[in-house]
């Protein structure tokens, strides 16, 4: 086992490899035993793990580990998207950089020789910190302070000298092929009747407009800058008031309104979302320009918001194909992000803005 870099499962972490990867960390630690407590199949492999020490030299007894899938296929798929290793970056080199709440990670590889992952972080569930299980969302004062931090990275990135130096693996978005066509035509063709009109039209104009709307999406307002890209809800922790970020594999180099808009319309629940939305974009935009950072006007920011909520049918692409076999915490889960986005693109009028920027 010396030579393994990355374990091919959680079971395979064993208390040697476990010893070597801590020890930069933690000088001197010493792992007895590695138990598995429990293993969640999600988008990627999700494990629990708690550890014994023969000296701990304050390393932790729980630790959150997070891999590629077992599946063989799925583990394909997903080592393709290269998002675990874009996740290892983030976690190693640009972390440490930023004043976001993220989970502490205390081992980040990657090899790629087969694109396989491992994180190893704080066990949120063994803290103060809550992960919502979709049924609550970040109150409209945490959000504030969230949307404050977003603008901090923004602006930090906005300048491309530094953004080269400090985050060259980060791809742009008009580099990203579109996805999930296919998955949003099944669920069209299978499950329509689970669907509501505003969803299913988004649905139809992405399908057959997949490039025009990514390029609408990636091209303002706002300089280019790093985004974390998948800031909803199931990414998200809160941490006595204050929300943390999960789940960086998605990052990219976009418009600062796709964290933003993104943040706003799939973080919150639906009510407070619509109290507290044209506020909350405000706060971001003067947040952003009380840190120097490059003004963007309220039109151009709103219809920006009106279209990236188009996005968030796209980002229901796996959802929509309703599996018989999901458990019942992911059903819970994907109707409360559903119920999100088709209120969204409702209150929002998002076909209608589309069909404004195309000058239809």
């Amino acid at each position: 086992m010396s030579d393994v870099l990355v374990p091919a499962g959680p079971y395979d972490i064993t208390p040697s490899w476990l010893e070597r990867a801590l020890s930069p960390r933690y000088p001197g630690v010493r792992v007895g035993a590695v138990d598995v407590v429990e293993v969640r199949q999600v988008t990627n492999t999700h494990a629990f793990l708690h550890v014994a020490y023969a000296e701990a030299h304050g390393a932790p007894e729980r630790m959150f580990c997070k891999m590629l899938p077992l599946d063989p296929d799925r583990r394909t798929v997903l080592a393709a998207s290269q998002m675990g290793p874009k996740e290892v970056l983030f976690y190693n080199r640009l972390a440490p950089l930023l004043t976001l709440r993220v989970p502490d990670v205390y081992v980040a590889r990657h090899d790629p020789r087969d694109e396989s992952f491992v994180l190893l972080m704080e066990d949120l569930s063994m803290s103060r910190c809550r992960v919502s299980d979709g049924t609550w969302g970040i109150t409209a004062d945490s959000a504030a302070t969230a949307l404050a931090d977003l603008a901090a990275l923004h602006v930090r990135f906005e300048n491309p000298t530094r953004r080269l130096a400090e985050v060259p693996w980060a791809p742009l978005a008009k580099d990203v092929p579109p996805y999930g066509m296919a998955s949003l035509r099944y669920g069209l063709d299978h499950h329509r009747d689970r669907l509501s009109d505003e969803f299913a039209g988004v649905a139809e104009v992405y399908i057959a407009h997949p490039a025009e709307l990514a390029h609408l999406w990636a091209n303002g307002p706002g300089p280019a800058t790093v985004v974390h890209g998948d800031t909803h809800i199931g990414n998200l922790f809160d941490d006595e008031g204050r929300t943390g970020f999960l789940d960086w594999g998605v990052i990219n180099v976009t418009t600062p309104l796709r964290d933003a808009s993104y943040f706003i319309t799939m973080a919150m629940q639906v009510e407070d979302r619509r109290a507290h939305e044209r506020d909350l974009m405000r706060h971001y935009l003067e947040s952003r320009e009380a840190l120097g950072g490059e003004p963007i006007g309220w039109d151009e920011a709103w219809q920006a918001h009106r279209l990236h909520a188009l996005y968030c049918v796209v980002a229901a692409c796996s959802i929509v194909k309703f599996p018989s076999d999901a458990p019942p915490a992911r059903q819970v889960f994907a109707n409360a992000f559903l119920a999100r986005v088709e209120a969204a693109i409702s209150d929002l009028d998002s076909i209608d803005a589309f069909g404004a920027a195309r000058g239809g």
